[in-house]
């Protein structure tokens, strides 16, 4: 029996308070979001994509590559226009960054978390606007749930680590006929009674 290849570990940056501060900005977000998913993409086609001018994009461009979250993609331009790509899979925010002694970067991390939580909505709204153009076993394949559990922190903290050891062992998965992209979002958090 021929062996599967073995799909590497995606790559992740663990944002420190420098790289944070560089990233935390609405238009880096979403531009570094758009590389990810889309694939690799010029100043220009990224403006047209996310509704912005490429003045802004080339700039936030340049700012995302000096912090190290985009880089050159040569292999894709043929012409003056400057190809970009990400350079790592996704990114890790250190908790620890909410809590920094100066106050930029306490800033930076909740601009970066509520812009994390507006993406997910946005991607969340988009899917029910669509839904309806998508096959009855692509409506059947997707979810909208929420569970209320009573949890320690570190029960809450295990059930984490085991939702995505469990999302992330289907990235071993052998292309199949008929995958498309499929975006899984995972929020736990504590609330008050009512």
């Amino acid at each position: 029996m021929p062996e599967t290849p073995e799909t590497p570990e995606p790559q992740v940056r663990t944002l420190d308070a420098r790289s944070l501060r560089g990233l935390a900005h609405p238009l880096r977000i979403r531009m570094l979001a758009a590389l990810r998913h889309g694939g690799p993409a010029t100043a220009s086609q990224l403006a047209e994509r996310l509704g912005e001018s490429s003045g802004a994009t080339s700039y936030h461009l340049r700012q995302l590559a000096a912090h190290g979250f985009v880089e050159d993609a040569p292999e894709h331009g043929k012409g003056r226009e400057r190809w970009w790509k990400a350079a790592h899979d996704g990114t890790r925010f250190d908790e620890k960054l909410m809590f920094d002694e100066d106050p930029a970067t306490r800033g930076a991390a909740d601009l970066f978390l509520h812009e994390i939580a507006t993406i997910h909505t946005q991607e969340m709204s988009t899917w029910l606007g669509n839904a309806h153009s998508w096959s009855q076993e692509w409506r059947r394949g997707s979810d909208i749930s929420d569970f209320t559990l009573q949890l320690t922190a570190e029960q809450s903290h295990e059930l984490i680590h085991k939702m995505h050891e469990l999302v992330n062992s289907y990235r071993d998965l052998p292309p199949a006929k008929g995958a498309e992209s499929v975006r899984i979002h995972t929020h736990a958090f504590p609330r008050t009674g009512e």
